[in-house]
């Protein structure tokens, strides 16, 4: 009776982790099945232009925010995420950045938090 009461609590245990990895596996954020905290990374090249609004904004910023913007809840959500502040990012100045870039297909008025992308 012992073995069976282990192996029906083995069971359940493996059960219990595959339906926990299902979610996580096909659970998808913002920015899919990506967190946001890692696309954040991609942006690096927006550093100084994340903190001062005067600042030249690179080409290769600007084709990061173009790619990650078709979905402006991921890039809300990169300009909030822990990764962004922890480096320094201005949220309202890095709202800026998409119309810095001149991206014609931006969200314009699209809530982000407290902010607006202009």
């Amino acid at each position: 009776m012992e073995l069976q009461a282990r192996c029906f609590f083995v069971v359940a245990m493996l059960l219990i982790a595959g339906l926990a990895g299902l979610k996580t596996a096909h659970g998808a954020g913002e920015c899919g099945r990506v967190p946001a905290d890692k696309v954040a990374l991609k942006l690096a090249p927006c550093a100084a232009a994340t903190q001062n609004p005067r600042a030249a904004v690179p080409p290769s910023c600007c084709a990061q925010v173009r790619a990650i913007g078709r979905n402006p809840k991921c890039l809300c959500a990169v300009m909030l995420s822990d990764t962004a502040r922890k480096a320094g990012v201005n949220p309202a100045v890095a709202m800026t950045i998409p119309k810095r870039c001149a991206i014609g297909n931006r969200p314009i008025g699209y809530k982000c938090g407290p902010y607006t992308l202009p």
